[in-house]
């Protein structure tokens, strides 16, 4: 049992789709004081490996969002099954470096979007295209 399941416990059983939450609210959810790394923006990723925190919101289904680290505020946001599932690391295959597919999902391609347009159309003049 993890010191964070309360934090898992409260947030399944208020299940509303988000859920803004102080840091000093979440302190009294876990009944005791987050750590120092509470100021880092890194500590509040949704990296299922970068802290026993994060598995529990992770475990209650919700992403954090709007982190406001001078205001000590932040949203937990409910993920959908499809998401969630994305989140979980796959197994890799065999022969694969450890890092492969690390940077999966951190690109983010807004539907419309031209891939093949180029970026500066005058380089065409330039090169004699």
């Amino acid at each position: 049992m993890s010191k964070y399941d309360h934090l898992t416990e409260h947030l399944v059983r208020r299940g509303q789709t988000r859920i803004p939450m102080s840091f000093s609210e979440i302190e009294k959810v876990l009944g005791f004081k987050l750590p120092a790394s509470k100021s880092y923006r890194a500590w509040w990723s949704n990296n299922p490996s970068n802290n026993v925190m994060t598995r529990a919101w992770l475990a209650a289904g919700y992403r954090t969002e709007q982190v406001d680290l001078e205001g000590e505020r932040v949203v937990f946001a409910k993920q959908d099954k499809d998401e969630a599932s994305r989140d979980e690391p796959a197994a890799r295959p065999k022969g694969r470096h450890p890092a492969w597919g690390a940077l999966k999902g951190t690109t983010i391609i807004r539907s419309g979007t031209d891939l093949t347009e180029p970026a500066e159309p005058e380089w065409g003049e330039v090169y004699g295209s």
